[in-house]
């Protein structure tokens, strides 16, 4: 992911829904936690992480907030005309 075009930058500019999958699976992964283990973690089931991980478009929003709460990522949401990761 990169701010801008979904290179190998850790984070940054989020367009699609497989983008926030990766980033959870990235952090996840970062911290040595088994998926069943952050499931529990987070208080949502497996099944749902699993398929948030691999970019699930109807994903409950709720859901997916508590699990980016709870792995330690934080949202922002900008105009584009104050994008922060413009040069």
């Amino acid at each position: 992911m990169s701010a801008e075009n979904g290179s190998d930058a850790l984070y940054g500019k989020i367009d699609t829904p497989e983008m926030i999958g990766q980033l959870i699976r990235r952090k996840r992964s970062e911290t040595g936690v088994k998926q069943e283990v952050a499931a529990g973690m987070c208080g949502v089931g497996t099944k749902f992480l699993s398929q948030l991980e691999n970019g699930k478009e109807t994903a409950e929003l709720g859901k997916t907030m508590q699990v980016l709460r709870r792995m330690g990522l934080e949202l922002y949401i900008y105009p584009r005309s104050a994008n922060p990761f413009k040069e």
